[in-house]
């Protein structure tokens, strides 16, 4: 395929040599001697970036011809311009996938008018849920004891990609909990953030699972940062739960239920729940391009089943993005049904929180 303007910022998962995979259902498509693009429309240093360079050497082992996989990087308007860049591409020789995130997703939900993508037209071959643990340095983290009461008369500022993306799950979450929380939009990803954080540009911020068990966690083992919560985990009834990865942290919702003021029902709660179910169960997808072959669909999904199937999957993917399933074939449509619908109530009631508390104008 042609050379694309893409940033800098590339991890090469070369071949390791080993026998290629049969191909799926006895069709497929080779890709020996080539090179497959995995583009991510977020900078090298986040949650994302992190998902796809775990991804690229496994997917470089178990395609067909052992292509070279390379994580090239996209970012631009919160992961706007990147998907719209894949929208307009069309398949070729299934050397091109994209992986979206819930920052993605937020802004096709929410009609934003800078989205050109239509996730209907791209065709998805991996799902992966996660999860996020929102954090504070040590000082304020000493306030903090399970509720959100004596942190309400603090500043707090946050670094954040926009209100529109992911990151209005988390900034929801603190309004109602009553804390005064001021975002300074504009970063490229999740990592900017953090990287804030620890500069001390920033006192309170967040991670998704794969960039706080690798960026966050060695800040709080030196004592340097101070986890407050996770957003918590669906279970099989569609309740939300603590997050497997982190069992013995307390959940927003948890939180929210000890906090003076902050309320786990009615239409607020509802709409901060609906974005979070799109956002976090339903929040990493990788996708072939529209006009994909069959033949190629297959081919890539077949791959990420082989990947699943390793004995040593689920230890080095817990360690690496968390305990989250990791879904493909029926189950990744149903998770991409799931991270690109919401309730016409969640969906009026955040368009409208958004023109008031940051002026975004959605119409």
């Amino acid at each position: 395929m042609s050379n694309t303007n893409l940033t800098c910022g590339v991890l090469v998962a070369a071949a390791l040599g080993v026998a290629p995979q049969a191909f799926a259902a006895g069709h497929g498509i080779d890709l020996a001697g080539k090179t497959v693009e995995f583009v991510i429309p977020f900078s090298e240093s986040g949650g994302s970036a992190k998902w796809a360079n775990f991804y690229a050497p496994l997917l470089s082992e178990a395609l067909p011809g052992n292509p070279t996989v390379v994580v090239k990087f996209m970012p631009g308007a919160g992961s706007t311009k990147g998907a719209n860049w894949f929208q307009e591409q069309e398949y070729d020789d299934g050397t091109l996938i994209f992986g979206s995130s819930g920052s993605t997703q937020f802004p096709y939900l929410l009609n934003d008018p800078r989205v050109k993508y239509e996730y209907g037209d791209w065709n998805v071959v991996l799902a992966s849920g996660t999860g996020g643990v929102a954090y504070l340095p040590p000082d304020l983290g000493d306030r903090f004891d399970g509720d959100a009461d004596d942190l309400k008369d603090v500043d707090f500022i946050y670094g954040s990609q926009g209100a529109t993306r992911l990151d209005l799950v988390p900034l929801l979450a603190w309004e109602m909990l009553g804390m005064n929380v001021e975002p300074v939009f504009g970063i490229k990803g999740r990592g900017d953030g953090r990287l804030m954080f620890e500069r001390g540009e920033a006192n309170i911020d967040y991670q998704t699972s794969s960039s706080y068990l690798k960026g966050v966690v060695p800040l709080v083992e030196e004592g340097q940062a101070v986890p407050m919560m996770s957003w918590g985990a669906l279970d099989e009834n569609g309740d939300i739960v603590r997050d497997p990865t982190f069992p013995d942290m307390p959940t927003f919702k948890e939180v929210c239920e000890a906090t003076e003021g902050c309320e786990t029902s009615g239409e607020q709660w509802e709409a901060w729940k609906a974005f979070f179910i799109a956002g976090f169960p339903a929040q990493k997808m990788v996708f072939l391009p529209k006009g994909a072959s069959d033949d190629a669909i297959a081919t890539y999904t077949d791959a990420f089943e082989t990947i699943k199937a390793r004995e040593d999957f689920t230890e080095i993917s817990a360690a690496r993005l968390g305990v989250y399933p990791q879904m493909t074939g029926d189950k990744a449509k149903a998770t991409l049904a799931q991270g690109t619908q919401v309730p016409e109530e969640a969906k009026a009631f955040v368009t409208n929180w958004l023109n008031e508390r940051y002026g975004v104008s959605l119409n």
